[in-house]
């Protein structure tokens, strides 16, 4: 690995641009998070079988007890950074815990059954990471209710930019109750047709997604200045719903702009005055 700036920047570049936003001194523990992230996110897509991505989640389970509590931790590239970051900064070792059961979701390749039920994977996963970036700029639980309302909006609203790729894939996040009452088959959507039903749901979903970014913008408020880094997330995922809206709520034909678009630009500007 050349420099875990570098891998982050390669596999996650909206956290990375997020990162840079923060004091330089704190942004090598934000990109070892964000590693760490990528590392168990990745896992589903490169196991063959559900036992596989377990052991493999283990492994980082083993890891992290190891930096916990104080014995010679693994060689890999991430978990070096990753035990400074904890050491350094004093995350709780809950947050990281939670992350590791989400992303046992992620080995299931049945849809969740309710919204109900795919915010909490989101809150674990999205929701568990931002109050994590949240500790390493120096905000302790009060950063809790603005972490859990960016982690769905944005994790929401990444799930369904992403959707084209899961489908491909043969895993869907949708929620199993909405699609069935938007008359949307997973068949269809796994051979890449949406039409009007999968157009409403996803413009239902916007909509949910939508509501907890302004919930976490309004949270982010009682925080102190150094919180937003963590919280610009909420600006990268109003520029996919935003996207999203122009074509008609179709995934499908919404397509990877190069760069960071215009709409996270402005965005970004906007709340640079906070930092």
């Amino acid at each position: 690995m050349a420099s875990l700036a570098e891998f982050v920047r390669a596999h996650d570049p909206d956290r990375f641009l997020t990162a840079l936003f923060a004091p330089p001194a704190r942004r090598e523990a934000l990109f070892a998070l964000y590693a760490f992230n990528f590392e168990i996110a990745r896992i589903r897509e490169i196991v063959s079988d559900a036992m596989i991505g377990q052991i493999r989640l283990q492994w980082w389970r083993d890891a992290l007890a190891e930096i916990v509590e104080g014995r010679p931790i693994r060689a890999h590239e991430v978990v070096a950074p990753l035990a400074s970051a904890i050491r350094d900064h004093a995350l709780p070792p809950a947050l990281f815990e939670r992350l590791l059961d989400a992303r046992e979701l992620d080995l299931d390749d049945q849809p969740p059954p309710s919204l109900a039920s795919l915010s909490t994977y989101l809150d674990g996963t999205s929701g568990a990471l931002i109050e994590l970036a949240l500790a390493v700029l120096g905000t302790g639980s009060e950063g809790h209710e603005a972490a859990h309302a960016a982690g769905i909006g944005y994790g929401l609203a990444g799930l369904l930019r992403a959707l084209p790729f899961h489908a491909g894939a043969n895993r869907l996040y949708l929620p199993a109750d909405l699609m069935a009452r938007h008359g949307i088959d997973r068949d269809d959507i796994a051979a890449g047709k949406g039409g009007s039903g999968l157009k409403n749901l996803v413009a239902e979903l916007s909509g949910h997604a939508a509501d907890h970014l302004t919930a976490a913008r309004q949270a982010a408020r009682a925080l102190p200045r150094t919180a937003t880094p963590a919280l610009l997330p909420v600006v990268v995922a109003e520029g996919w719903l935003k996207a999203l809206a122009r074509v008609g709520h179709d995934p499908f034909a919404l397509h990877a702009e190069r760069g960071l678009p215009q709409v996270l630009r402005v965005g970004f500007a906007g709340w640079r005055g906070r930092i």
